[in-house]
């Protein structure tokens, strides 16, 4: 009879067995099919690139629909294009583009984000490739609003113009976005970096959120507002924008190496203890040692998926096999 496995247990035995690859898994945990479900699939998929990002190779064909096709599909067969604002900024080169990339493909609905960005609602799928094209040409690369991974950093203007503002809140928030994004995580991932307490980014309910003090930086994390409503947990205070990168991007890392796919932070956290992460995480070396992992993963999966699939040979999977508009020749 083969036992059950939970999640913990598979990626216990992934990383103590040493297992890299798909087949590995199913062969040596005895699974009941061949290829796993498609439940255990993405799952599986995902253990492998957090765990093993130099040996394994992302299988497209274990992710969701959204992540294949590197966008978010819409009740009505059409997509929804979000590029990347670094911390909610733009530049009026990049509202042309947006503008005109609009126009040009027709797009029906275009509309401002809660995470600070622009959406395009409506994209035909085999337009797909051509918009990115046009985006990708003005600078920008994906938002990844479809992705298991770093949504977004939301900010606040910090010192830069308001007088409240006790740090650079939107130079943090960019600093941040930049090392994270297109960094695959259990779920979703959001941010924030408020520039003083009065949280105009909303970072008290975020994954992670940064609110900016005289002193420093205070770091929360487990906060959600959606299907649950949860405030952050106090991780840490530190003094530094420096010390606030380490300790973010360690804090995510352990996320990754450790999570349940699908759970948000917050389950994560309920299930292995705030004091377990801060322990963790205060002790300096192994904050290092998450940190080189992470960055070791980036160099490997940081890249832009709509830049590389705008190529002609890409390009061609997003065209229809036929116009099933037209009838049939006699």
């Amino acid at each position: 009879m083969i036992q059950a496995l939970t999640h913990e247990d598979v990626r216990r035995l992934i990383k103590s067995q040493e297992l890299q690859s798909q087949e590995a898994v199913w062969q040596e945990l005895g699974w009941k099919t061949r290829n796993g479900c498609h439940v255990c699939r993405p799952a599986i998929n995902y253990y492998l690139i957090a765990d093993w990002p130099v040996e394994y190779q992302d299988d497209p064909q274990s992710r969701f629909v959204n992540e294949r096709k590197h966008a978010n599909i819409q009740k009505d067969g059409t997509f929804s294009v979000v590029p990347r604002m670094w911390g909610g900024i733009t530049t009026a080169n990049e509202l042309r583009a947006i503008a005109d990339a609009a126009d040009k493909y027709n797009v029906p609905t275009v509309k401002v984000t809660g995470g600070q960005r622009i959406d395009l609602l409506g994209v035909k799928g085999e337009d797909l490739p051509a918009i990115w094209d046009d985006l990708t040409k003005a600078g920008m690369v994906s938002g990844h609003a479809y992705a298991k991974g770093l949504r977004t950093v939301k900010t606040c203007v910090g010192t830069d113009h308001c007088r409240f503002g006790t740090q650079d809140s939107t130079g943090l928030g960019i600093k941040l976005e930049k090392k994270l994004w297109g960094s695959w995580t259990p779920h979703k991932v959001k941010m924030a970096v408020s520039g003083c307490p009065r949280n105009c980014a909303e970072a008290t309910c975020k994954d992670v959120g940064i609110v900016c003090v005289d002193s420093g930086f205070e770091i929360g994390v487990g906060g959600a507002a959606g299907m649950d409503v949860k405030e952050v947990q106090p991780l840490v205070k530190v003094a530094t924008e420096d010390e606030a990168m380490e300790w973010v991007v360690a804090f995510v890392q352990l996320y990754r190496e450790n999570a349940k796919y699908l759970d948000r932070p917050y389950k994560w956290i309920a299930k292995v203890g705030l004091e377990w992460v801060q322990e963790t995480l205060g002790d300096e070396a192994e904050r290092a040692r998450l940190v080189a992992a992470f960055d070791l993963s980036q160099s490997i999966y940081q890249k832009d998926p709509w830049a590389e699939r705008a190529k002609a040979e890409e390009a061609k999977k997003f065209a229809p096999l036929a116009d099933l508009t037209l009838e049939a020749a006699e």
